[in-house]
């Protein structure tokens, strides 16, 4: 189980993110958009086993959480046990949201994971968490050939699938 706060991205990058998705799944190759419906295509800031959402809300009150960031996508890359992701390009304006954001939740006492945390968070845009290792790079040339790829922030949420929560920032 894995909770997050998951930055959503405009209609144009959604829609390229959700044909890549379409793509590898045509290829065999599972995605978030088949691992549970109400995926959609996102950077977290960041994760836990659990996150009170109402605690988030609380800790977040009065901050606009990422809406408006710019974000840039230019690199593929995978994580051990074969996720594949979508790399976003750290700039100084994303990197300050991120500390912030941070401080906030500790500061409201809740608790993430600590590769979320500043100075350790790789920020990216899951594509699959279960690649299967023949087909891995081609899934990862795929990937490629939708980057670079420019987003905006439109909205931020506290997701938690498996417990089907979901509490709009």
């Amino acid at each position: 189980m894995v909770a997050a706060l998951e930055l959503y991205l405009d209609v144009d990058a959604t829609r390229r993110v959700r044909t890549l998705w379409r793509a590898l799944e045509s290829e065999g190759i599972p995605t978030l958009g088949s691992l549970h419906q109400k995926h959609r295509p996102h950077v977290s800031l960041a994760a836990a086993r659990t996150i009170d959402p109402h605690a988030a809300a609380a800790a977040l009150d009065g901050l606009v959480v990422g809406r408006g960031l710019t974000l840039r996508m230019d690199f593929a890359g995978q994580f051990v046990g074969r996720v594949l992701w979508l790399g976003v390009t750290m700039t100084p304006e994303l990197m300050d949201h991120h500390r912030v954001i941070h401080e906030r939740l500790s500061a409201g006492g809740v608790e993430v994971w600590e590769h979320y945390r500043p100075g350790l968070w790789v920020p990216h845009c899951t594509v699959s968490l279960r690649v299967p290792n023949p087909v891995m790079a081609p899934a990862i040339r795929r990937c490629l050939e939708i980057l670079p790829l420019t987003a905006t922030v439109t909205g931020a949420a506290i997701a938690d699938h498996a417990n089907d929560i979901m509490r709009a920032l």
